[in-house]
């Protein structure tokens, strides 16, 4: 099979394609022709040896794990009806596994993919649509309030803004660049962008000077920082993410006047993770989820999509296609 081998941790060049053994599934295990491949900010910091702890891994290693395609081979004890089953799941046991024109999944990792429902929009709601599920349940967003997704547009950002808005939300996108902000009022949001000095004036002006009642903050760095000083007081902060490279920081009487949340509620998420994809599929079969789909890369070129992450070349899902 061919794959995309990290060979150490550094910048997107560490990426080769190989050449691997074709793989058997083993015991409850399922072997799923790719045909699309997640890459996200993610699997760039974990390439460049910054990952979070609970996803350590050691090169020589395959990236990713978020694979769609089809059930060509099972192993002992899987039902045969998964044969030729269009399927979303994750690679492996743990990290890694993704970025290969071929993938051994555990049954219990993967899901049928609705006939209504195409493959690059299905596999867009694997990981982002179950967590941005997540993160509206653990901080619910009621009919008029004023919600703030940074960013608005990105993989989860996207669906974030969907859900929020399907509640009657108010929402407002806090992205980059024009492009950026005609995709966010295209999903019926509001729009500004963060590079502009003048954002958080925008954000005020829009709310009559009163500030967002939540913030989804998947950012963090300086522009979280400027998101929790939007917050009205008795407001709700939700951090998911980095990809500025720093968490958010949160003062002392910033934690006292809001609820907070930050990142350490994701791995809480984990357990409940079936029950949230099945949901998202089947918003999105319905034609109620629409995921952003952004950039397509050969898989040969996963170098250029990592480097294309870290410089915020993108918009929506990134995939791979082997």
């Amino acid at each position: 099979m061919r794959a995309i081998m990290a060979t150490r941790f550094g910048a997107p060049d560490v990426l080769d394609l190989v050449e691997l053994p074709t793989p058997e599934p083993g015991p409850g295990e399922l072997r799923i022709a790719v045909t699309a491949a997640g890459v996200g900010w993610l699997d760039a910091r974990i390439r460049a040896g910054e990952g979070p702890g609970v996803f350590a891994v050691r090169p020589p290693y395959i990236p990713g794990g978020a694979v769609a395609g089809t059930v060509d081979a099972i192993g002992d004890g899987v039902a045969g009806h998964w044969l030729g089953t269009r399927v979303i799941g994750r690679a492996g046991t743990g990290y890694g596994g993704g970025y290969a024109d071929t993938a051994i999944a555990a049954a219990g990792n993967v899901f049928p993919v609705p006939d209504d429902l195409g493959l690059h929009s299905a596999l867009a709601l694997l990981d982002d649509g179950s967590t941005a599920v997540a993160l509206l349940e653990k901080t619910p967003v009621r009919a008029g309030e004023r919600v703030l997704v940074a960013p608005g547009v990105g993989g989860l950002g996207n669906l974030l803004v969907q859900l929020a808005l399907a509640g009657d939300a108010r929402v407002i996108a806090a992205v980059r660049g024009p492009e950026k902000l005609a995709v966010a009022q295209d999903l019926g949001a509001d729009a500004v962008d963060y590079a502009a000095p003048d954002w958080a004036a925008q954000v005020r002006a829009r709310t009559d000077g009163r500030g967002v009642d939540v913030v989804f903050d998947g950012l963090g760095g300086t522009v979280g920082a400027t998101a929790v000083s939007l917050l009205a007081d008795g407001g709700r902060f939700s951090g998911y993410g980095m990809a500025s490279g720093a968490e958010t920081v949160l003062a002392d009487a910033d934690r006292r006047r809001l609820t907070v949340v930050d990142m350490a509620q994701l791995p809480e998420f984990w357990p409940d993770t079936p029950r949230r994809v099945r949901h998202a599929l089947a918003e999105a079969a319905a034609g109620r989820l629409r995921p952003v789909l952004g950039q397509t890369y050969p898989l040969a070129e996963a170098a250029a999509a990592h480097a294309d992450i870290e410089a915020r070349r993108f918009l929506g899902k990134s995939l791979l296609v082997p």
